[in-house]
């Protein structure tokens, strides 16, 4: 007897479950095609204790490392995998620990920048980074900077992907 309940649980279960899954629901809104998390990027208050901890401990990859006018590193880009990876700058004053950025790829950033602008999102004109990937910046309502980029042959980005084996 009791398994004939579970069993009647069971088949009042699923046909709620089909029920709800074939409803109508609202129709999707158009968004930017081709665009794909690509990063994270954080502020660490010890670049090579933080260093050591993502390449060593976790295994992550150094893809490139860049310095500023005194020859100490301003930011290291880590690669998970062929696409993906973690951006770590030195703390500031004005750069407290934590969360700096998430980086969206854009397959085109101009085609993006465009979308978004229509959709009344502030964004600047597309620059030229130190990495040579072209980007800009848009915020989220809660202020979290999302970096746009695009991986142009010559940048350090996609000539760490294209190395990826």
């Amino acid at each position: 007897m009791r398994w004939m309940r579970g069993v009647m649980l069971f088949i009042a279960g699923a046909a709620c479950g089909i029920l709800f899954a074939t409803q109508p629901s609202a129709a999707p809104q158009e968004k930017p095609t081709g665009l794909r998390l690509n990063h994270v990027g954080i502020y660490v208050k010890n670049f090579d204790e933080s260093m050591n901890f993502y390449t060593k401990t976790m295994g992550f990859r150094v893809a490139f490392v860049l310095n500023d006018k005194e020859g100490k590193p301003s930011l290291a880009y880590l690669q998970i995998n062929r696409d993906t990876f973690l951006e770590l700058a030195p703390t500031t004053a004005d750069r407290p620990v934590g969360l700096s950025h998430v980086g969206i790829w854009a397959d085109d950033l101009n085609a993006t920048v465009a979308a978004l602008r229509q959709r009344g999102v502030k964004v600047d004109d597309p620059r030229a980074a130190a990495s040579h990937a072209p980007l800009t910046n848009a915020f989220d309502p809660n202020g979290v900077r999302l970096e746009l980029l695009d991986y142009v042959p010559e940048s350090l980005q996609k000539k760490a992907i294209d190395g990826w084996k």
